[in-house]
């Protein structure tokens, strides 16, 4: 098992109560692999706790990254969130913390 942190970085965005979170690995080699590793469902398991919505994954081949968008991730959106992160930034470094078995 690793932290996703060891073999990419990530990048967070938010449109209202989605977020949208990029992976991408450090090794262009690495792609192939990490495409069959972090799954959908994982990602909706991981953040089981504040994704209420449906999590859908894109893949961007020609930059070699993966993007997750989080639907209902956002406690309502910036106007609406009690959270103290109301865009969700901090959810890519999170994110990072997901283990996997490489």
């Amino acid at each position: 098992m690793m932290r996703l942190r060891e073999i990419a970085h990530s990048r967070g965005g938010d449109k209202g109560d989605i977020s949208n979170l990029s992976l991408i690995p450090y090794r262009e080699s690495d792609y192939e692999k990490l495409k069959e590793k972090v799954t959908a469902e994982m990602v909706k398991e991981y953040f089981s706790e504040i994704c209420y919505g449906k999590v859908t994954r894109y893949e961007a081949d020609g930059i070699c990254s993966l993007n997750f968008v989080l639907e209902k991730a956002l406690g309502g959106g910036v106007l609406k969130s009690l959270a103290q992160d109301k865009h969700g930034k901090t959810l890519s470094a999170a994110l990072l913390e997901m283990e996997i078995d490489w």
